[in-house]
């Protein structure tokens, strides 16, 4: 009988507690003992990496499971990852998830050292528009004011008013006091926007650009009617960056967080995730009674995002892992963040 190490097996151990209710694994892998023995040294090396560094790891939903649940100090969307970077005091983030992420997350903790696991992480949405774009666009539309989405990049940022996420897009323009909106770089979200304000009955006028969502984009309004056809009691949850006409097919349209929070707290027989395959991972281990049909799509960037290149940034981050801004572009985009943060309702 070969002898185990009890430290690995304990990890191990710890690791299956949350990992064995994974069904929606991006590879397919079957979540037991020896798989989680298989990763247990990397685990455990990353957390005494981060205790030896002062390091806290901030994981989207998005990325794989055992890094939201091996190694993550705080796991879930955009807006709340955002609030953890600026109240963290830790010497290092590491931010696993997307490049534009760990820009947010230097903008507002300027004194610690922002690290991202692959600088070819992008975004398609934040990809899609660049700072001097937003320049000219401004030209045109004057008296608008300047939206960006979260998902856009520090330079992006620096040129907007304020920021929103899809959890508080809805609420922040429809009080913003100017009539004219120039939204970037989502147009499939401010068609959205343009839907609930109309239901509200508030009146703006939204100019946007053409990012879309590499994702969110491809879902399509049959997938939706397949499934009711199929699963009798179907919830459909889907996310603002998906069409129009897939939105108002759906039950219901919220953030990330948003779309947690409904499903754990919706009675249904199935469930339907348009949306990034992590969230369902995510929602398999903290509410395993759920069943889920499929349906959810893989971010090529997010999966980008692995244990060996998380190991490989704390030990000793290459110049191109290690997020650096100009200090007046950081100010100017930190205004625009804390805009949001000022203008985000208490309940969000």
């Amino acid at each position: 009988m070969i002898a185990t190490d009890p430290a690995i097996e304990a990890e191990a151990e710890r690791l299956l507690s949350s990992l064995m209710h994974v069904e929606c694994d991006p590879k397919g892998r079957t979540w037991n003992l020896e798989t989680c023995r298989e990763i247990a040294p990397l685990t455990l090396e990353i957390n005494r990496l981060k205790k030896d560094k002062n390091a806290v790891i901030l994981t989207h939903s998005y990325v794989e499971p055992e890094i939201v649940y091996g190694v993550g100090d705080f796991k879930g969307d955009s807006y709340y990852l955002s609030k953890m970077a600026k109240e963290s005091s830790a010497e290092i983030i590491l931010f696993a998830g997307v490049v534009f992420m760990a820009e947010t997350a230097k903008i507002l903790s300027p004194d610690s050292t922002v690290i991202v696991p692959d600088n070819g992480s992008g975004c398609s949405l934040a990809d899609s528009i660049t700072g001097e774009e937003v320049k000219k666009l401004k030209a045109l539309h004057p008296e608008a004011a300047v939206v960006c989405y979260i998902n856009s990049t520090a330079q992006v940022k620096a040129e907007c008013d304020v920021c929103v996420t899809s959890g508080n897009v809805y609420d922040i323009v429809a009080n913003l006091p100017e009539k004219q909106i120039l939204f970037v770089p989502d147009r499939l979200m401010a068609d959205n926007v343009r839907a609930e304000l109309k239901k509200r009955g508030v009146v703006k006028e939204i100019i946007s650009s053409d990012g879309t969502c590499v994702v969110h984009e491809e879902f399509e309004v049959s997938q939706i009617d397949q499934a009711r056809a199929q699963f009798p009691g179907l919830k459909v949850v889907s996310h603002p960056e998906c069409t129009e006409e897939v939105a108002a097919a759906s039950d219901f349209v919220g953030s990330t967080g948003e779309m947690m929070k409904y499903v754990k707290s919706t009675q249904a027989p199935y469930f339907l995730m348009l949306t990034e395959c992590g969230l369902v991972g995510r929602l398999e281990v903290e509410d395993p009674e759920k069943n889920f049909i499929g349906g959810c799509r893989l971010c090529p960037y997010m999966k980008l995002n692995s244990l060996e290149k998380i190991r490989d940034a704390l030990k000793a981050p290459r110049p191109d892992q290690i997020v650096t801004l100009d200090e007046d572009l950081r100010l100017r985009a930190a205004q625009c963040i804390d805009r949001m943060f000022e203008l985000t309702p208490a309940s969000k």
